[in-house]
């Protein structure tokens, strides 16, 4: 059986304070059975959130692939690991969108992240002009040849797959059931195409295009939805209680 996960991305938001509180209020959820569930906070409460989550798993929303040196401003997957991280973000599309993060980048931190012992999340997904030109499935397919299909099956088996229609971040709309589960079943057939059957079959998907408690349900339901990677419902608690809670995983599955 695959990992079902649901994760936080809190992004640039919360004071130190809100942060602290929020990672208590999730990691006192009630959470289904077998449901895996992360928060990335931004990187100045990590820590904070480290040492106070004890049902749930901290990551971070970024990382750099070098260990040390003359790098101003980032941190190394090495850091990450002494901090007590345990897991990444790489290659989301706000990365690749504000900040160039190109395919071959991502490879190195990905290969960093493995190295070092950290569970990478790998980001894909297209914007709107790919998915109205309809080329939608080749792009993504591009971008996980690029960066994450040269892994051997050992190391790949410790990737998390995240799918992020980026049309659909932040802007109130949501791929329809058809739509993610299209693409979750075309990336999980590639997968299959590379490592074969058995590792497609217990590779984690995630959604993550504006999942909320209205429509967690019936993306939950669909085939080769393994969970989400959320966004603006990650940052109530409330919100987030509905996406962890056993019910929405078991009513519709």
């Amino acid at each position: 059986m695959r990992s079902k996960i649901v994760a936080g991305n809190w992004k640039m938001n919360l004071s130190q304070s809100e942060a602290k509180q929020l990672c208590k209020e999730v990691n006192s959820l009630n959470i289904g059975s077998g449901i895996e569930v992360y928060i990335f906070p931004p990187m100045l409460y990590a820590s904070d959130c480290k040492a106070l989550a004890t049902n749930i798993k901290v990551g971070a929303q970024n990382a750099y692939p070098k260990d040390s040196g003359a790098y101003t401003g980032e941190v190394s997957m090495w850091q990450l690991k002494e901090a007590g991280i345990a897991a990444v973000l790489i290659g989301h599309s706000e990365r690749r969108e504000y900040f160039g993060e190109d395919n071959a980048l991502l490879k190195n931190k990905l290969e960093a992240a493995l190295a070092h012992g950290i569970k990478p999340f790998f980001c894909c997904g297209e914007p709107l002009e790919i998915r109205q030109n309809g080329t939608f499935l080749e792009y993504v397919k591009s971008q996980l040849e690029e960066s994450v299909f040269h892994l051997p099956a050992s190391e790949f088996e410790k990737v998390v797959l995240a799918y992020e229609p980026i049309w659909a971040i932040g802007t109130g709309q949501t791929a329809s059931t058809e739509q993610a589960e299209e693409m979750h079943a075309a990336i999980r057939s590639w997968v299959e195409e590379k490592y074969g059957k058995e590792i497609a079959e217990n590779t984690a998907i995630l959604y993550g295009g504006s999942c909320n408690p209205g429509n967690a349900q019936a993306l939950f339901a669909c085939e080769n939805v393994d969970g989400g990677l959320i966004g603006g419902a990650s940052l109530k608690a409330a919100d987030f209680s509905v996406l962890v809670a056993e019910e929405t995983w078991t009513i519709l599955n």
